[in-house]
């Protein structure tokens, strides 16, 4: 895999919630620097990430209901409103994880459609990511997450926030990418370092990487030219 061909894979991430002014400044300049997919942060840095990256090609992804899934429906609906309103193109939200594991599928259906409706409805369409953050859920659970998810108009199904007690692995990715129909994508986040294992969960299904270390990922192929 070429050097572009990574960069346009991976989501450059800086969701430490003491990250200021100059680190969102920097994560841009990177992005641009290195061709990236898009940057992800906190909401609080939207408006800036956008005035950083207008005109380019990197897009602005932020998150919704993170990290833990568990805000009201109402929350959600105005934390993505106010995203997309100030530029964001790119959600990353968390699945409604105490619906999810009380076996409320309803709910959880209804809180994802209402986000992929907004998306959907933007004056720039945005993509919407749901992360259902695996090392919480069974095999079925995440396997019938991943079907529901791909019903809802939403882009892709997400294993990890990254602050949850599991990361990305090689074995949920090939599950998620099973159960997915074609056009659900699949984006693994959470503890990619490595060349090796970002190239790893590319080839078992992953369409996108969510990482804090794109830079020495894409270092860590030209070292190999």
């Amino acid at each position: 895999m070429t050097r572009e061909e990574l960069a346009r894979r991976i989501d450059h991430t800086l969701l430490r919630p003491y990250a200021c002014l100059a680190d969102i400044e920097r994560l841009c300049t990177e992005a641009l620097e290195y061709g990236f997919a898009s940057v992800c942060i906190l909401p609080y840095w939207v408006e800036r990430a956008v005035s950083i990256l207008k005109g380019s090609a990197v897009a602005v992804g932020t998150v919704i209901g993170f990290p833990l899934g568990a805000n009201t429906p109402a929350v959600k609906i105005y934390e993505a409103e106010q995203c997309l309103a100030q530029g964001a193109t790119e959600l990353d939200m968390v699945i409604a994880l105490p619906a999810l594991k009380a076996g409320d599928w309803r709910t959880v259906r209804h809180d994802i459609e209402q986000i992929a409706s907004l998306c959907r409805s933007a004056e720039d369409p945005a993509t919407l990511k749901v992360i259902i953050e695996c090392c919480y859920l069974t095999q079925a659970e995440k396997i019938q997450a991943t079907r529901l998810i791909a019903e809802t108009g939403a882009d892709f199904v997400k294993t990890s926030t990254g602050f949850g007690e599991g990361g990305a692995t090689l074995e949920d990715v090939r599950l998620l990418r099973s159960a997915a129909p074609p056009h659900l994508k699949v984006k693994a986040a959470g503890g990619i370092r490595t060349l090796t294992f970002a190239e790893q969960l590319i080839e078992a299904g992953a369409d996108r990487i969510g990482t804090s270390s794109g830079v020495t990922l894409i270092q860590q192929v030209e070292e190999e030219v």
